[in-house]
């Protein structure tokens, strides 16, 4: 794990399409000074486009690192992924030491767009990371009103907690994501 820790980090992701209401998404990205940057641009009845940023603690970006890395995502290739058509597509880049990837592929709708790919095993393993991506995103955006507890309530040790979150069986191996997530205020999720 020491080797993982080491070097630049650096995570990107994004979703849309163009459609109806204009061009529509939802980005990412995780800096390697540790800023997390977040937009999400929908016109549906005229809503505006939000951004957020927040610095997040090394014990969050070991964290995604580690996660990143049992996924084995930086030995996958998207050649024979969906194209990216008119219902949307997906980015995913990652630079983890000296390691650089970029997928590009459709929105993927559930697991039977996995299944009927060309690849459903790397597919796969890029849609339950996502899938962990956004979820981790889903739950920081919770704490993310006016002041973030990412900030200075993990660096000085308060309402930590290592939760497993999904066990996902990924042909014969078992991938466990684990997520770092703050409790503010000892709540249970």
């Amino acid at each position: 794990m020491a080797g993982e820790e080491e070097g630049e980090f650096y995570l990107r992701y994004y979703v849309g399409h163009k459609g109806k209401f204009g061009h529509e998404f939802l980005e990412f990205e995780f800096r390697p000074d540790g800023k997390l940057r977040y937009a999400n641009n929908s016109n549906y009845k005229n809503d505006t486009m939000i951004r957020k940023e927040v610095f997040l603690t090394p014990a969050v970006l070991r964290e995604c690192r580690r996660i990143i890395s049992e996924s084995e995502i930086m030995k996958e290739d998207d050649n024979n992924w969906p194209e990216p058509d008119r219902v949307g597509r997906q980015e995913l880049e990652i630079v983890m030491g000296n390691e650089h990837i970029s997928f590009t592929t459709s929105k993927i709708g559930s697991l039977v767009d996995v299944q009927s790919s060309n690849d459903p095993e790397g597919l796969r393993i890029f849609y339950y990371l996502v899938q962990f991506a956004r979820f981790l995103l889903s739950y920081m955006d919770d704490f993310l009103g006016s002041t973030c507890p990412l900030v200075s309530r993990v660096s000085a040790g308060y309402w930590t907690r290592l939760l497993s979150v999904e066990q996902i069986i990924l042909g014969s191996g078992c991938l466990r994501l684990e997520v770092l997530c703050v409790l503010s205020h000892l709540t249970t999720l």
